[in-house]
């Protein structure tokens, strides 16, 4: 299906705005040394155990770095990313690591030696940079200026991702996503609840049990459920990525995969956010297109192609370009979280295959 001459589902269907393709589900944050090791460990081996990439690992110099050692953070980080791109086992089987950084805020301190050390030693190392608390397209244009200074001569530049936090930010939410450079937009619950002096509940930080139908919590507070709808919105006019936050129950599996699949099904979020190993396999799943689905996306889009993407009737429905397109990016997700494809329909993910 697939073969020389054949033109690709990706190019067909999504053109300009599928060449970004598509993240991993889950974007797991680490933000101590050992725990960075572990996680890339375990990165290496569900990649392995998947023949995809299914999570990023996100190494975390906000948050991770003790104050007065943000320096030795960074070049240690650098020295994590660097030395995990060049592990044989994954070299050997075409299989690279999707390794991101977070750095400080812009209008932080340390923004400009996180990014001047970040980037300019580990650029080549990197999938993408994260950068915490934009409020304005001002702000990314500052990131993508530091960025480009700092990227070493011959090295691609680096996408960029976002994490917005407050109201004002959820507010300039379309044009932030509007801006070349930003690939996903992640939602900060918890900076976003607080912001508000107090106004919203601190259950909205959390996920109510399965038996509560009262609680407000950050499905059901209107002014987080809005903005997350607005973030999520914002992405897809763009084709931007929308990356849901964190639970912080992360021994709660049920209430972990409950969040997941509102996020996924309800808000249209396509990735999450891991804070624990724990988190990141029902992530994946939970944000994994269904057996059934899976089958029915290759069939239709098997069709499609022999029917050079001409309309044509499956079980007595119509389906041309617009349900395709649906049914190319199931696969797409499929292939992300580790699905099972048909031979045919896997051959279109084969590396150097578009």
């Amino acid at each position: 299906m697939a073969g020389a001459g054949a033109q690709h589902p990706r190019d067909v269907l999504l053109g300009a705005q599928g060449a970004a393709g598509v993240l991993p589900v889950c974007d797991h944050y680490s933000g101590v040394e050992a725990r960075m090791l572990k996680s890339l460990q375990l990165q290496a081996e569900m990649t392995e155990e998947f023949g995809a990439c299914v999570f990023d690992v996100t190494l975390d110099c906000e948050d991770g770095a003790p104050v007065g050692g943000e320096d030795d953070h960074a070049n240690m980080v650098v020295a994590i990313a660097n030395a995990a791109q060049a592990a044989p086992n994954l070299i050997a089987k075409s299989l690279r690591r999707r390794i991101g950084v977070r750095v400080h805020a812009v209008d932080h301190a340390e923004f400009a030696a996180d990014v001047h050390t970040v980037v300019g030693l580990a650029g080549a190392s990197l999938s993408y940079l994260m950068v915490p608390k934009v409020e304005s397209v001002w702000d990314v244009d500052r990131a993508v200026a530091a960025m480009d200074a700092a990227t070493a001569p011959g090295v691609a530049r680096l996408p960029l991702h976002v994490l917005i936090e407050s109201p004002a930010a959820v507010h300039r939410a379309f044009e932030i996503a509007g801006h070349p450079r930003v690939q996903s937009i992640s939602f900060g619950l918890m900076d976003f609840v607080s912001s508000h002096g107090g106004a919203i509940p601190s259950s909205a930080m959390g996920v109510r049990s399965v038996d509560d139908s009262t609680t407000l919590d950050q499905f059901h507070h209107p002014l987080v459920l809005r903005a997350k709808v607005d973030i999520a919105s914002a992405c897809h006019a763009y084709g931007k990525v929308p990356s849901h936050c964190v639970v912080t129950e992360f021994k709660d599996k049920a209430a972990l995969q409950r969040a997941a699949r509102t996020a996924s099904l309800a808000l249209g979020y396509t990735r999450m956010w891991s804070i624990h190993p724990d988190q990141i396999r029902p992530i994946v799943e939970a944000l994994a297109p269904d057996a059934e689905e899976v089958a029915l996306a290759a069939h239709i889009v098997q069709e499609a192609q022999r029917a050079e993407w001409a309309p044509i009737s499956v079980d007595g429905k119509l389906h041309d370009r617009a349900s395709y397109r649906y049914f190319w990016q199931v696969l797409e997700r499929a292939h992300q979280t580790g699905r099972a494809l048909p031979p045919a329909v896997l051959s279109y993910f084969s590396p150097g295959l578009h």
